[in-house]
């Protein structure tokens, strides 16, 4: 299980459109490699819960999210609801791990997939299981973080947004949901 180099900003595979998914043993085979890059990430970083292909440089639409100690393998998967709700939130991303950037998601999807085995699943997520899937989403688009950002003021590296919002917990902005 090969953990693969990830794609940072300014790749322009990254803006690149993921094909569809044609070959479910290829599938497995970057699955494999998105859980072993997740899990060095995680030990090097100290976060994350998701990535793409894309990210490692396979524009696929698949997809592998950890959450909650459950493991997610999504391979096409296409948003078949989105609700009009919405939440506000920094994200941050593997390709820019120094940068949180405040932005508004969806505060629930549903969306379609297949699993590893090719069969067709669906997936209803609120709160940050949404917003998880909504942010590698967007990666299958070619659509990055920093492009949902609110105004110009929403963004903040990582040393900067622990020092500022992390110290003191209340000065967070809280989620809003409207």
């Amino acid at each position: 299980m090969p953990a693969r180099r990830i794609l940072e900003l300014g790749d322009p595979l990254l803006r690149a459109v993921s094909a569809p998914v044609v070959d479910l043993w290829e599938s497995r085979l970057i699955l494999r490699d998105l859980r072993a890059t997740l899990h060095q990430f995680r030990r090097t970083h100290g976060f994350g819960r998701g990535i793409s292909g894309v990210q490692i440089g396979e524009p696929k639409r698949i997809i592998y999210l950890e959450f909650q100690n459950q493991p997610y393998c999504l391979i096409n998967p296409s948003r078949q609801f989105q609700s009009p709700a919405m939440i506000r939130l920094w994200d941050d991303c593997f390709s820019f791990p120094n940068l949180l950037v405040y932005l508004e998601r969806a505060a629930s999807v549903s969306i379609a997939f297949q699993d590893p085995a090719g069969q067709l699943r669906r997936l209803e997520a609120a709160g940050a299981l949404s917003e998880l899937i909504q942010h590698e989403m967007d990666h299958l688009d070619g659509i990055l973080a920093i492009d949902r950002a609110i105004d110009r003021h929403s963004f903040c590296t990582r040393p900067e947004f622990e020092r500022r919002f992390r110290q003191a917990a209340p000065a967070i902005p809280p989620p809003v949901v409207e």
